[in-house]
């Protein structure tokens, strides 16, 4: 089974768990694939919490951190504290004694002299094998302390986000201004900073989770919008709708029934897996179709130059799941959970992908086609007769001409037979509409090419 398969494989088996979760997993792939972060906003009870860590734990070998935030939740539960052995001289913190797997095998001669001497408290033998073992770990930590005898404080951060590859914070606006300012660094940039020292963190993917949104109106609120950004992915779920996979989850909790979970892969195959889908390449096509979409949107919606100049590893994630040797325009139906703000723009992002993207040679050519017909309409309410209709009619052919060169560099992009067919009936059209005109007008018809070459 290659890689994809996996992928899909652990999509499938997730989705066999959970009721019209479909597009939620799909993107909790695409987040682990393009190292972004995903926020779910759905009322309680919609398994949220549970989709995420059905997901993860069939992550093998990667080592996960789980918290419910609060206002209570300090950044020590989140990042670490500071092992206080490190700030006394000759002890060792716990993080540096760890790194040496010689010290467990000390630690469990010790803890069997000690039982033999319990054992024999009057043999003599048992006592001095409890000072020798004693004595040689008091010298491996006493060496170890000297070896990472710094003077400066280190932190325990085993557990806790520095040390995880996926990270799940549910009411994750829930944290107070201390953590937060924490949070916003490790999810931007994948760092933290502890005791004036700022350091790298694995995570792969943080997903967070509520019910709500902020106000971002109101001013004590406002700082979460800097949060609120960096989770770029965001899905929206909503309670069960059919009665029949109701009805279903319904009696599998009933009867108490759970889907095996036959699939899944290891941390080392999911970072192949990143690398394969940031090897797809981006033709310059879709990379004007986005920044057509960009422009239609923002008639309406705000999308940031953020948003825009990293729209494809999302895309690339999504062609790579599909099994395509490039992305195609279809692949960026995947932005409708990347492009939105709030909940109130994602019909508009929707329907405007899906006009642009499942036949974005016919979105063209409807564009041109409406051009044309401004031109001809603004001909024909023109006076009729003398100087002023001449005029008219000269500005007609120059805008005509303007509509046809945008024709002539669509025709070039054209690659399927269906689009070439597509754009011969625009010429087509664009020639019978040019030559009613000058009939009308009492101009003498030549084709548009003709014309064009005439400039």
């Amino acid at each position: 089974m290659n890689l994809r398969d996996k992928m899909l494989a652990v999509i499938e088996d997730v989705n066999n768990q959970l009721a019209e979760r479909d597009e939620l997993v799909e993107m909790i792939a695409i987040a682990l694939l393009s190292r972004k972060n995903l926020f779910i906003l759905g009322a309680p009870g919609q398994a949220k919490s549970y989709a995420i860590n059905c997901f993860r734990s069939r992550i093998k070998g990667a080592r996960q951190f789980e918290r419910l935030l609060s206002k209570q939740t300090d950044e020590e539960q989140l990042f670490g504290r500071v092992d206080l052995a490190s700030l006394i001289p000759g002890s060792v913190p716990e993080s540096a004694i760890r790194c040496y797997p010689e010290y467990e095998d000390l630690k469990a001669r010790l803890e069997w002299a000690l039982s033999d001497f319990r054992q024999h408290m009057n043999d003599t033998q048992a006592k001095e094998r409890l000072d020798a073992a004693t004595e040689r770990i008091k010298a491996f930590r006493a060496a170890v302390g000297a070896l990472h005898c710094t003077g400066e404080p280190t932190v325990q951060t085993a557990g806790k986000i520095p040390e995880a590859d996926i990270v799940f914070l549910d009411e994750c606006f829930k944290a107070n201004d201390g953590v937060l300012n924490s949070l916003l660094t490790a999810l931007n940039e994948r760092k933290y900073t502890n005791e004036g020292h700022t350091y790298a963190i694995p995570t792969v993917s943080f997903f967070a989770a509520s019910n709500e949104i902020p106000n971002f109106n109101d001013p004590q609120e406002k700082i979460l919008q800097a949060l609120y950004d960096r989770l770029e992915l965001k899905v929206v779920t909503s309670d069960i709708s059919d009665r029949a996979k109701r009805l279903a989850v319904l009696r599998d909790k009933q009867a108490g029934l759970t889907a095996g979970n036959n699939a899944d892969f290891t941390l080392d195959e999911l970072r192949s897996m990143q690398k394969e889908a940031a090897a797809i390449p981006v033709p310059d096509s879709i990379n004007e179709l986005m920044d057509d979409i960009l422009c239609e949107l923002r008639k309406s919606v705000t999308v940031s130059d953020r948003k825009y100049l990293n729209f494809y590893p999302v895309a690339q994630a999504k062609a790579w799941l599909r099994g395509h040797s490039e992305v195609q325009p279809d692949d960026l139906l995947a932005l409708k959970n990347y492009l939105w703000e709030k909940p109130t723009d994602i019909p508009l992002v929707e329907t405007t992908l899906n006009r642009m993207c499942i036949n974005p040679m016919q979105d063209k050519v409807n564009d041109i086609r409406a051009a044309a017909k401004e031109i001809f309409d603004e001909l024909n309410t023109s006076v009729d007769g003398g100087v002023e209709s001449r005029k008219a009619f000269r500005k007609f052919r120059s805008e005509l001409l303007r509509v046809y060169g945008l024709y002539t560099e669509l025709s070039g992009k054209a690659q399927s037979d269906g689009e070439k067919a597509m754009l011969d009936a625009l010429l087509e059209e664009l020639e019978t509409s040019s030559r009613s005109a000058h009939e009308k007008y009492g101009f003498t018809y030549a084709a548009l090419e003709e014309l064009a070459g005439l400039q």
